[in-house]
């Protein structure tokens, strides 16, 4: 059900940033607003979940991919689950810092 979630959440970000880089060509005045809208510490929070959904999203499908051509793939796809989710959040932890310094600074200061 999360891998379903997480599409779905990537394909609206994907439709979002569709539209909001296509304003270039309408006009750049307007695209310049829409992406100065997005420098707020709600918006950079926005993009944490995003790389959450996409790192959880990658690794999960390498993981259903295993379950479908590896012989034993089905006998061990829970083993696999606690893997994809642990290196998850080791690697979400290590984004954490990189991605929402920004936000950090603004709210405890330099």
């Amino acid at each position: 059900m999360a891998h379903r979630v997480t599409g779905v959440l990537i394909f609206f970000f994907l439709f979002v940033h569709v539209l909001d880089t296509s304003l270039v060509r309408v006009s750049p005045e307007a695209y310049d607003n829409v992406v100065a809208t997005y420098k707020n510490p709600v918006v950079n929070l926005m993009e944490y979940g995003l790389v959450a959904a996409i790192l959880f999203h990658a690794l999960n499908g390498l993981r259903v991919i295993a379950v479908d051509f590896w012989s034993k793939g089905a006998r061990y796809q829970r083993q696999m689950l606690w893997g994809v989710v642990g290196i998850w959040v080791v690697l979400m932890a290590g984004a954490f810092y990189p991605i929402l310094q920004h936000t950090l600074r603004e709210l405890f200061g330099s």
